[in-house]
């Protein structure tokens, strides 16, 4: 197993997102099962946001090519990833900026408070990001007794709910609407009391309620779809303008990224700037790319900080099978397309990154033992993998970290667990061919299970447990297929009906 120095001892994370208390995925899940408005938003949003994607895709003779040259590229720069960061930082410094290591949640928020509170302000504007989420930075501004406002129109809406996001690209995607106009009906105080739920009225008030504090903001806080190393530039892809705002308009800017968002030179762009717009938004380009190379006299920020956040990627990168998932570019696509999280939500992960690149991600980041039931949150169907534009092999690392939690189980428990007994008893079964055919024929019994419905639902433990705890189980069929075999081929031989 191959360790990655990067002159940082690997610590525990805080802030990923730790499933609450003995909850796991299933008992999130089926609450969230029970919301059928929640289903609505979900369905409506992510097969809107499938239809463009697969027509701008389309367009593109080469798309295979190009997810093959972003993996290649994410391969490459993972494995050399101490020389790239090193050299970024060389390339920050150089033109001006001030390079920040944390290798926790903690160390992170901690220099982002002390370098907010050396500007004299007790408020930021934010530019929507994942790793300022992961470290739970508001949370940690707050204490401090400085605001945040997040300025993302989908974040806003968050923000003022007092809700959690639930998706990586559009955090609301769980309101509709109507919901969205009663949050700013009861939440911002110079809203028009006539307010509609249009969209576009909806967004001209929250350009409203933001014009101002963009415009007296003397700090700024980001995260980074991207860093280049051999010219310290640092980039921000989005939709709506706001985070050119923030870019630009504050005498301070403080830019938290995870390690793992470096590429190895402005070249690199040319990949990820046509693959991350067409998975995530089904747009040909970002409508607003900024990019930023340190400070530069009269123009943008005066002083600009760069946070380069660990918190448990170096432990990532020593696993071998699993590292790949540090490989994301944040375009959420395999969420857009996984059938267990457009039914389930977001929140039901119980994680900043939720879908199957947070089934992966956080459960690695934390320590599987902490997020244990995430891996289980898919049917591997194989849907994210064909969707993610840089090839991340998701199902695989699943099968992966499901097989860390089975030999952890192991290790901590000398009774072996109701699936390995189950696995055991199936095992001794299918190794003759008389007691498989006549526990076939005995499994006809279950019929009587599910007479009403036509389908069997809870039985008892530790079937329960493991099957239909979470799941029904078709009833079974009046007759087998072996001895329908028998029945429609009357000349097989004894031997060939077994």
């Amino acid at each position: 197993m191959t360790t990655v120095d990067l002159g940082m001892p690997v610590v525990s994370p805080r802030g990923v997102g730790h499933l609450r208390g003995e909850e796991s995925f299933p008992d999130f899940a089926r609450h969230s099962l029970t919301d059928t408005q929640l289903r609505r938003n979900l369905g409506l949003a992510t097969s809107t946001i499938r239809a463009k994607r697969a027509a701008v895709v389309a367009e593109l003779p080469d798309w295979e090519e190009l997810r093959e040259a972003g993996r290649q590229l994410k391969v490459h720069t993972m494995a050399h990833l101490p020389e790239y960061l090193l050299q970024l930082e060389a390339a920050v410094t150089a033109r001006g900026g001030v390079v920040h290591w944390a290798r926790d949640a903690t160390e992170a928020n901690r220099i982002v408070v002390d370098l907010v509170r050396a500007t004299g302000s007790d408020e930021v504007v934010k530019v929507k990001s994942m790793a300022t989420a992961e470290i739970a930075l508001n949370e940690a501004l707050e204490d401090a007794g400085i605001a945040a406002f997040e300025t993302d129109l989908a974040e806003l809406i968050v923000q003022l709910g007092n809700d959690k996001p639930s998706h990586i690209l559009v955090p609301a995607i769980h309101r509709n609407r109507a919901e969205i106009r009663e949050i700013f009906l009861r939440e911002m105080g110079d809203v028009d009391p006539d307010l509609s739920d249009d969209p576009a009225a909806l967004a001209g008030a929250a350009r409203r309620h933001l014009r101002r504090k963009f415009l007296s903001a003397r700090v700024a806080v980001s995260g980074a779809n991207f860093a280049v190393a051999e010219t310290g530039t640092l980039s921000v892809v989005e939709s709506e303008g706001n985070g050119r705002m923030c870019l630009t308009l504050p005498q301070t800017l403080i830019t938290v990224m995870g390690i793992e968002k470096v590429v190895p030179t402005a070249r690199d762009l040319e990949v990820f700037l046509q693959l991350l717009p067409r998975s995530s938004t089904g747009e040909r380009m970002n409508p607003y790319t900024s990019m930023w190379t340190g400070v530069t006299p009269g123009d943008g920020p005066s002083a600009v900080h760069l946070v380069l956040l660990d918190n448990g990627r170096t432990a990532v990168l020593s696993d071998s099978r699993g590292r790949d998932a540090l490989n994301c570019i944040r375009c959420s696509a395999c969420l857009n397309v996984c059938p267990v999280y457009e039914r389930a939500g977001g929140h039901a992960y119980g994680s900043v990154y939720p879908g199957p690149i947070g089934a992966i991600l956080s459960p690695q980041l934390t320590g599987v033992e902490d997020n244990a039931s995430l891996p289980y949150a898919s049917s591997l169907c194989g849907a994210c993998y064909d969707a993610c534009p840089v090839k991340i092999d998701i199902p695989s690392i699943l099968v992966h970290l499901r097989a860390k939690h089975t030999e952890t189980y192991a290790e901590e428990h000398r009774a072996p667990s109701a699936e390995a007994s189950a696995m055991k008893a199936a095992s001794w079964v299918m190794r003759n061919p008389t007691r498989w055919r006549l526990t076939l024929r005995s499994g006809r019994l279950g019929r009587l299970l599910g007479r009403t419905r036509g389908v069997i639902g809870d039985l008892p433990l530790p079937v329960a447990a493991q099957w239909t705890g979470s799941r029904d189980l078709p009833r079974p069929p009046r007759q087998t297929f072996r001895d329908w075999w028998a029945a429609e081929h009357d000349s097989a031989s004894p031997r060939e009906r077994e």
